[in-house]
């Protein structure tokens, strides 16, 4: 059976309005606390391939979503090339900061591949107890977005000392930036293997680069990830997602060879409209107005469909699922999506 969000994903224009939404699974959901609790640490639960799996599935048995997307974090990357990562409870991640090749154990994909089973072992009961009409999505972090983590050791709101290391540092940055390409790349090559039915890369920092360091440590890296990816398994869908990249947007679907790109909520409609020429589109619902719910995100939602629903299009965020989210908002943000698809046929 071919999948909605797959046929979406490949420029084919249906009836149907795929959606999905960015960190679905997660804390708004009371469900997916039970499971938290029960895994200790959150890496714990990243590499439970039961209990990911199940907080995967728990956000499709509530909502009628197109697509699941296997629950983890894009910090697996950096902690299977052996650099010490744990997360800090209402903090977020902490990282061992590193400033070279030295500071990491040397690269062998059999190690690395190994130290992420558990991720391979949850998409694989994943996809195996989701309906064939549901897509299963796997991620990674784009190089640029985990090298930040990597040499900051954690969240920044503009990360001025990564680039400057790139600026004094440039040969060390590159050999960080190119094992990276190579990591991630067998990362999602494995993953499809594992059950994969698309792939999202997320540069969720690219919105801080210049406009000559977004050409080189987001588009560019991006670009060879999504060539070793497509060598192997060239009708496997790409969705790339540049958070902030604001004008270079555009540099970005021209260039890396995506499928998709998702738009965060400062992407004017008219641009969204503008690259669904050349590019299936997805997003860009503000996570606030979702927080707060009602008439506001009905209406937005609407203005969107409305906008870009006569093109290749999936309905998402422009961010993440927000903790404080009333699932109900969710179901009702859904309902509005399908009352749209049925008005529109």
């Amino acid at each position: 059976m071919e999948q909605k969000f797959i046929q979406t994903l490949r420029g084919e224009k249906s009836d149907h309005i795929p959606v999905w939404l960015m960190r679905q699974a997660g804390r708004y959901l009371p469900e997916y606390r039970e499971i938290r609790q029960q895994a200790g640490d959150f890496l714990s639960l990243c590499y439970n391939p039961a209990l990911a799996s199940e907080v995967t599935l728990q956000p499709l048995r509530r909502f009628d979503l197109d697509a699941a997307i296997i629950f983890s974090d894009i910090l697996v990357v950096p902690h299977a090339l052996g650099q010490k990562v744990w997360f800090v409870e209402g903090e977020g991640p902490r990282l061992d900061p590193v400033h070279n090749l030295f500071d990491l154990p040397l690269w062998n994909e059999e190690t690395f591949l190994n130290h992420l089973s558990p991720v391979f072992e949850a998409l694989d009961k994943t996809r195996e107890a989701l309906p064939d009409d549901k897509s299963l999505i796997g991620f990674a972090g784009a190089p640029w977005t985990l090298a930040c983590y990597m040499i900051n050791g954690r969240g920044s709101r503009d990360y001025q000392n990564v680039r400057g290391f790139a600026m004094l540092n440039p040969s060390a940055f590159n050999d960080l930036i190119d094992l990276l390409v190579t990591a991630i790349s067998a990362y999602l090559i494995k993953k499809i293997e594992a059950g994969a039915n698309a792939l999202q890369i997320f540069d969720s920092w690219s919105g801080v680069l210049s406009a000559e360091e977004f050409k080189r440590y987001s588009i560019d890296p991006v670009t060879k990830i999504v060539k070793a990816v497509k060598a192997v398994h060239p009708d496997i869908p790409i969705i790339g997602f540049p958070r902030g990249a604001g004008l270079n947007y555009e540099d970005f679907v021209k260039l890396t060879g995506i499928d998709c790109v998702s738009c965060d909520q400062g992407v004017p409609l008219t641009s969204m409209k503008k690259m669904q020429g050349k590019i299936c589109v997805q997003g860009n619902l503000d996570n606030l107005l979702l927080l707060e719910g009602g008439e506001a995100m009905t209406h937005q939602a609407e203005v969107i469909c409305k906008a870009l629903q006569d093109g290749p299009f999936i309905f998402n965020l422009g961010h993440g699922v927000i903790k404080e989210t009333n699932p109900d908002s969710v179901t009702l943000l859904i309902e509005t999506i399908r009352k749209i698809q049925r008005q529109a046929n």
